[in-house]
C-alpha cells in the first residue's frame, strides 16, 4: 500500500495567498501524521488550471495511472483535485472499482466512509444523471431543427448532395441525375454490380453497396422529377 499527497495551485498568485502549495502540504502531512498514515510522497502541480481533467495533468495523470489496489490518495479540498461534482463522480468511481481510497479534507477525510461525503456523492450522481437527460434533450432538439431547416446534421454527406455555406445540404446536379439513372436502370431489372459499373463509366466513384445504399434513402418519386 502506497499513500500519496495532491496538492495544485492554478497561477502563481494563488500560491503566494490562501491556496498555497506549503498550505495544502502541512494541512496533508497534519492529516496523515493525525491518522497514522505514511506518505510515500506529496506530488505537486503548479499552474494547471483545475479546468483540466487530473487523468490528463502533467502531474496527477501519471499518479492516478499507477494507483493500485489499498493505495491512498489525499488532497486538501475536492477542487484542487477536480474540476465539477460531475468530474469528482467520475474519477470516484473509477478509484472505487480499483481498489484505491481517496481522502479529502475539506470533506471530512476518507470520502467512502463519513456521512458528509457519501451526501455529496449521492447529490453529485442525481444531478449527473439529470445533466446527461439535460444533454439528450437538447440534442434531440437541436437535431429535430437542424432537419427541419433541411441542415445537415454530420456524418458522410450523402450522395447526390454537396455541404452548402450554412451547413445546408445542396442537390448536386450531376449526381442527382446519376440517382434517376439508377432508378430507372434497377426499374429495367439491373442488377446491382451492373447499375455501380455503369456509374463508374460515367465517372462516378461508387460501389454497388453504394448503390444500394443511395437507392434505400431515395424517395420512389425521386425519377419522376
Amino acid at each position: 500500500m502506497a499513500i500519496y499527497g495532491y496538492c495544485r495551485v492554478s497561477t502563481v498568485r494563488q500560491a503566494t495567498e490562501g491556496e498555497s502549495l506549503e498550505v495544502q502540504q502541512r494541512q496533508i502531512e497534519g492529516y496523515a501524521h493525525m491518522h497514522g498514515l505514511t506518505l510515500a510522497g506529496v506530488l505537486v502541480e503548479e499552474g494547471v488550471s483545475g479546468s483540466v481533467p487530473v487523468e490528463d495533468r502533467p502531474v496527477g495523470g501519471p499518479l492516478f495511472v499507477k494507483l493500485q489496489r489499498g493505495d491512498i490518495v489525499i488532497a486538501a479540498k475536492l477542487d484542487r483535485l477536480f474540476r465539477s461534482a460531475l468530474d469528482a463522480l467520475k474519477v470516484v468511481e473509477n478509484l472505487k472499482m480499483r481498489g484505491v481510497r481517496l481522502h479529502l479534507l475539506d470533506l471530512g477525510g476518507d470520502i467512502a466512509g463519513n456521512g458528509l461525503s457519501k451526501l455529496f456523492l449521492t447529490i453529485a450522481a442525481a444531478f449527473a444523471e439529470a445533466e446527461r437527460d439535460r444533454i439528450r434533450e437538447r440534442i434531440g432538439q437541436v437535431k429535430a431543427d437542424q432537419k427541419a431547416r433541411g441542415r445537415y446534421l454530420g456524418g458522410k454527406v450523402p450522395f447526390g448532395f454537396r455541404l452548402g455555406e450554412s451547413g445546408e445540404l445542396v442537390p448536386h446536379e450531376a449526381e442527382q441525375e446519376a440517382i434517376c439513372e439508377m432508378i430507372a436502370l434497377r426499374a429495367q431489372g439491373k442488377p446491382l454490380r451492373a447499375v455501380a459499373n455503369a456509374m463508374r463509366a460515367k465517372g462516378l466513384r461508387i460501389s454497388h453497396e453504394g448503390v444500394a445504399g443511395v437507392l434505400r434513402a431515395t424517395p420512389l418519386d425521386h425519377g419522376d422529377r
